[in-house]
């Protein structure tokens, strides 16, 4: 009877260290998505933030190449 209980134990201690590993896994896995995603919203919003600063619309429009040039017309095909 203490043997059935040992053993029972023991496979629910082992059982129980492989989901730990497996968590452990994943939550590094999902550390690592995190701070990449953190990294690229991090300047996402330093860019946003640069441009509603004083000449941050100069700064757009520099940006954008394919606007037109103010002494061009535009021709649109139909």
């Amino acid at each position: 009877m203490k043997l059935g209980i040992f053993s029972l134990g023991a496979v629910s201690l082992v059982k129980l260290s492989i989901a730990y590993h497996h968590r452990l896994d994943r939550f590094g896995e999902l550390t690592a998505v995190m701070n990449v995603e953190t990294s690229r919203l991090n300047n996402i919003q330093r860019r946003f933030d640069h441009l509603f600063t004083i000449g941050g619309r100069n700064r757009l429009m520099d940006e954008q190449d394919q606007w037109i040039e103010p002494n061009r017309l535009r021709i649109i095909w139909r």
